[in-house]
């Protein structure tokens, strides 16, 4: 594969990515007290529709494992989420979301959809 086209593609992933972080920190943060992670955290939570442990949210949204933490603590702060210890492993931790946690991400979710839409509304459409 040509280098220059696996540095422009890299670059432009790159620019998408910080474009719509920028984006999603602004319109999740002005419309819904949500930060672009935490919202990532409860979207993640909505679609497995279980309690997850945290290791698997960290694999999937992302971040470190302090990082997360900070996010799971603040979505706990705000009474978004609800964390547990693992019966089976008391090293395990569990995260939960409540009611009010999964109302947040429904009224957010169409902003999030709409901010997405924008940033890759040029970008042709990925099959596979």
């Amino acid at each position: 594969m040509d280098e220059e086209f696996v540095v422009g593609t890299w670059h432009y992933v790159l620019a998408k990515h910080a474009k719509a972080m920028c984006a999603l920190e602004r319109e999740l943060g002005d419309k819904h007290g949500l930060g672009a992670s935490e919202f990532e955290v409860l979207d993640r939570m909505v679609r497995h529709d279980k309690k997850l442990r945290l290791q698997e949210l960290c694999d999937e949204v992302h971040l470190s494992q302090s990082a997360l933490s900070r996010v799971v603590a603040r979505l706990e702060k705000g009474g978004l989420v609800t964390r547990g210890v693992c019966d089976a492993d008391r090293r395990g931790v569990f995260v939960c979301i409540t009611d009010e946690g999964r109302a947040r991400h429904t009224e957010a979710l169409p902003t999030q959809r709409a901010v997405l839409a924008g940033v890759f509304s040029d970008t042709p459409a990925l099959t596979g």
